[in-house]
């Protein structure tokens, strides 16, 4: 039976962040996850955590500067200071929090900047990363991003993810497999899930194309959902989408697996 996390960055934001906590729990939910805690204090998250009994599945590491448009520095040449004192931050958030998975989020490459330059940074900070998140039991999970919703950015497809999860040779990293963007990249969703399943570490959904709830658009969910317990995943499913309209009224697709 699949268990469902919640993103409270794209879900509840009827109200405060807060408070979107007890509306997941109340909704049903057992587990949450959000783009970034760090606007608060590990104790007041973890606090929230407690008060809902919930779990936190996931978060990013910090991303640089997110308001200006920046969607991560673990590729970009120079940040590479400012890179290992976000993997520091990240760890003491997740293990006030009790989360064991940290998403690194890659970056924009500039349109003719050097890529080899890119790629070798990258593939240093993961070994950083995951290095230093193993000493903590928690795994560092590489998501592909569509070029549609994020142009430029570095990891674009699953098997791009796979081939440096496999160069870097750490055994904590992951690859985390979002069916949304998956989809609009490069479709064939189910099979790819099986070929790399052992090295999946985390599975989001959102209907495809509009980025909705999981009950309409192209991708056939409830197959999937089936094909994830046929295979034994046993992980969280993240619900990063944007409710059509207030969360709670979207919600009937889940009241199946909630029985």
């Amino acid at each position: 039976m699949p268990k469902f996390a919640a993103n409270l960055s794209m879900m509840f934001n009827e109200v405060p962040f807060p408070q979107r906590f007890a509306a997941a729990a109340a909704a049903g939910f057992k587990g949450v996850e959000f783009l970034f805690p760090y606007d608060h204090t590990p104790a007041e998250v973890a606090g929230w955590l407690r008060e809902n009994q919930l779990e936190n599945a996931l978060f990013n590491m910090p991303p640089g500067d997110w308001a200006a448009g920046e969607r991560g520095i673990a590729a970009l040449p120079g940040r590479e200071e400012e890179f290992r004192a976000g993997v520091a931050r990240a760890i003491e958030y997740a293990q006030a929090l009790g989360t064991k998975r940290l998403h690194m989020m890659a970056g924009l490459v500039p349109a003719g900047a050097d890529a080899d330059s890119y790629r070798a940074t990258y593939l240093a900070n993961l070994r950083f990363a995951a290095r230093e998140c193993g000493l903590h039991g928690i795994s560092v999970l590489l998501e592909p991003i569509n070029g549609r919703d994020m142009p430029g950015y570095f990891l674009q497809t699953q098997a791009q993810a796979h081939a440096l999860r496999e160069e870097c040779g750490e055994p904590n990293v992951k690859v985390q497999m979002d069916f949304y963007h998956a989809q609009i990249m490069e479709g064939d969703l189910a099979m790819k899930f099986k070929r790399w399943f052992s090295d999946i570490g985390h599975v989001q959904i959102a209907s495809v194309p509009a980025r909705n709830e999981p009950d309409d658009g192209e991708v056939n969910y409830p197959y999937l959902f089936r094909l994830l317990d046929e295979q034994g995943y046993d992980g969280w499913i993240g619900c990063e989408y944007r409710p059509r309209g207030r969360t709670e009224d979207g919600l009937a697709w889940l009241a199946a697996y909630n029985q």
